[in-house]
C-alpha cells in the first residue's frame, strides 16, 4: 500500500538501500525465478517497457529505445556527473561543509519512502555537529535517493548548468529539461489552490511544460523562505500523483546507455572527473566481494507507483562491459511490487549467466523505437 500512499520516486532505492551496498552485484550460487518475471514482463508488456542493453560494445538487446518515459530518480545521474565536472574544476567544494538544516527545508515527509531519514542515518559517522560535506551530499543523492540532498545539489550546481550538462552528453534530443522534482510536488497548491480532484486533475495535465516548470522554481524559493509552506501539498489523491509521475522527465533508455557508457569508459571525462563521480556511483565497489570479481560498477534506480527505472554499467575482472537501462511505465499495484523485487536477480544474472543472456537476446532481440 505504501507506494500507492506516497509519492516517492525514491521508494525503492529506500527499500533496498540497506542490502545495496552489502550485496547488491554479490553473485550467488542459485539466483531466484526474479529475474524470468521481469523478462517476461517486458517481453510481454511491449507499450510498457523499453530496454536498452549492451555487451562489450554490442547492442545486445533494443526494445523501443527511442521511447521518452519518465526518469523517477534516475536522472540524479545528470546531477550527479554535472557534480562531478564542477567539483573537478574547483567550481564547487567538495568537502565544504554544509547544516543539514539546509536540506531539510527540503526534505517532504511522506513522499520518499523514509530515504532521507535513512540517509541521516547512515551518514551519522560522517556528519560534524550537524554539518556534511558537499561529496556526502552528493553520494546520498545517489545511494539512498534523498530528494532533498537532490534539491539542494540542484540549486548549488546551477539547474541551467545541469540541463548543459544533457546537452554535453549528446542526448538533448532524447532527455526532457530537468527541474526541481520536490518543489513539483506543490504546483497544484501554488497554481491552484480552490481546485481538488478532477477539476485539478485536469488542469495539470493541460498545463505547458514552461509553466510547469517555470512554477517549480518559484516553489524551490518558497520552501527555502518559509519553513511552513511544505506541511501542506494540497490535495494529494492518486490520481494526482498519477499526474506527477507521468510529468516527471523523462528520457530514451537509449540516452541513458549511452550515458552508461561513458561512466563504464573512463576515456570521455577528464580523469579528475572520474574521480569524484566514482565515489558517488560506485558505491557498490565498498563492498569487498563484489570487488572480487568486478573493476567497477555503478546503477541508480528510480521509482514511483507507476514506475520502475534502472541504469546499470558494469566491468569485471575479465574486462567484459556491460550498460544496461530499463524504463517501466504505467504499473499496477502487483506489477510494481513483483518486478521491484525482481530486478536484482535480473540484472545480477545478464552479468554473469551466459544462458541466461542469450535467453534475454533472443526473447527481446531488436526491436523499434
Amino acid at each position: 500500500m505504501l507506494r500507492y500512499i506516497l509519492i516517492g520516486f525514491g521508494i525503492l532505492t529506500a527499500l533496498l538501500v540497506l542490502t545495496f551496498i552489502g550485496t547488491f552485484f554479490y553473485v550467488k550460487k542459485k539466483y531466484a525465478p526474479g529475474a524470468e518475471k521481469v523478462l517476461a514482463f517486458i517481453q510481454e508488456n511491449p507499450d510498457k517497457a523499453s530496454i536498452t542493453w549492451y555487451r562489450n560494445d554490442t547492442l545486445m538487446a533494443s526494445q523501443h529505445p527511442d521511447r521518452k518515459m519518465p526518469l523517477a530518480s534516475a536522472m540524479k545521474i545528470i546531477v550527479a556527473i554535472e557534480y562531478a565536472h564542477q567539483a573537478a574544476a574547483g567550481v564547487i567544494d567538495a568537502d565544504q561543509l554544509i547544516d543539514t538544516l539546509d536540506l531539510e527545508v527540503y526534505h517532504v515527509k511522506n513522499t520518499d519512502g523514509g530515504a532521507h531519514s535513512s540517509w541521516l542515518a547512515y551518514s551519522k559517522n560522517g556528519i560534524q555537529g550537524d554539518k556534511v560535506a558537499i561529496r556526502d551530499i552528493a553520494k546520498g543523492m545517489i545511494s539512498h535517493s534523498s530528494n532533498a540532498n537532490t534539491e539542494w545539489m540542484c540549486a548549488a550546481l546551477g539547474l541551467d548548468n545541469i540541463n548543459r550538462r544533457i546537452d554535453s552528453l549528446g542526448i538533448r534530443s532524447e532527455h526532457d529539461e530537468i527541474y526541481h522534482l520536490v518543489s513539483s510536488l506543490f504546483i497544484g497548491k501554488e497554481l491552484y489552490p480552490a481546485l481538488s480532484d478532477d477539476s485539478l486533475k485536469e488542469k495539470l495535465i493541460a498545463l505547458d511544460s514552461s509553466t510547469y516548470v517555470q512554477s517549480t522554481a518559484t516553489i524551490h524559493e518558497k520552501l527555502l523562505q518559509d519553513k511552513d509552506y511544505k506541511l501542506d501539498k494540497g490535495d494529494n489523491s492518486l490520481k494526482l500523483q498519477k499526474v506527477w509521475s507521468d510529468r516527471l522527465p523523462s528520457a530514451t533508455t537509449a540516452a541513458y546507455a549511452s550515458v552508461m557508457k561513458k561512466l563504464n569508459s573512463k576515456t570521455d571525462f577528464d580523469p579528475k572527473v572520474y574521480e569524484y563521480l566514482d565515489e558517488v556511483m560506485e558505491i557498490v565497489m565498498q563492498n569487498p566481494r563484489n570487488a572480487q570479481w568486478l573493476k567497477h560498477s555503478g546503477s541508480k534506480g528510480g521509482s514511483t507507483g507507476w514506475v520502475l527505472a534502472e541504469a546499470l554499467y558494469a566491468t569485471d575482472k575479465k574486462g567484459n562491459r556491460t550498460e544496461l537501462v530499463y524504463f517501466l511505465n504505467d504499473l499496477s499495484r502487483l506489477q510494481s511490487r513483483s518486478i521491484s523485487k525482481s530486478m536484482n536477480e535480473f540484472n545480477l544474472k545478464l552479468l554473469n549467466n551466459e544462458d541466461f543472456r542469450n535467453t534475454v537476446k533472443i526473447a527481446l532481440g531488436q526491436h523499434g523505437g
